[in-house]
């Protein structure tokens, strides 16, 4: 890593000497807003980690990859985008865990007041699951059934003619 200063900055020039680029060239990265050093009060521009590595990134792409300048721009866009779309996400799941322990507290303090102390998983109901035994000729079964009710139904009016 290019020799700091005790403030953990390097120098243009120690830059452009590590990294083999002239210092022109890193003004001109600068002009585009692909970097950004901080300045010192003497106007010397100062590189930090964070544009060290984005630095990296860029002669990564236009050394190894051909990459021109605002393919460059697009693809740091792109990157800066991704990052803070992942803290986002990385945000939310905090909120999400933060949530589902508060209502995870919330039942188990419902559960200790219970009239009836159970757990959430007995409160389900389980409907039993019940068989019902077809039998192996169904029109039989059908017609035994119409003959048997028609017999008691004859039955029924027969005794109604003997009470009368």
């Amino acid at each position: 890593m290019p020799r700091r200063r005790s403030d953990g900055f390097v120098m243009i020039s120690i830059i452009a000497e590590r990294y083999n680029i002239h210092p022109q060239t890193l003004r001109l990265y600068e002009r585009e807003g692909l970097i950004k050093p901080s300045r010192t009060a003497g106007n010397t521009r100062l590189y930090g980690e964070d544009e060290i590595r984005k630095l990296e990134m860029i002669l990564t792409l236009t050394r190894d990859l051909g990459v021109n300048l605002a393919g460059v721009e697009i693809i740091l866009n792109m990157r800066r985008k991704m990052e803070q779309m992942q803290a986002e996400v990385n945000q939310f799941m905090e909120y999400v865990k933060h949530e589902l322990a508060r209502g995870l507290g919330d039942w188990e303090q419902r559960l200790s007041t219970a009239l009836v102390k159970s757990s959430p998983a007995e409160l389900v109901r389980a409907t039993p699951q019940t068989t019902v035994e077809q039998p192996a000729d169904s029109t039989e079964t059908s017609r035994r059934q119409r003959h048997e009710d028609h017999k008691a139904h004859e039955d029924h009016k027969g005794q109604q003619k003997l009470s009368s």
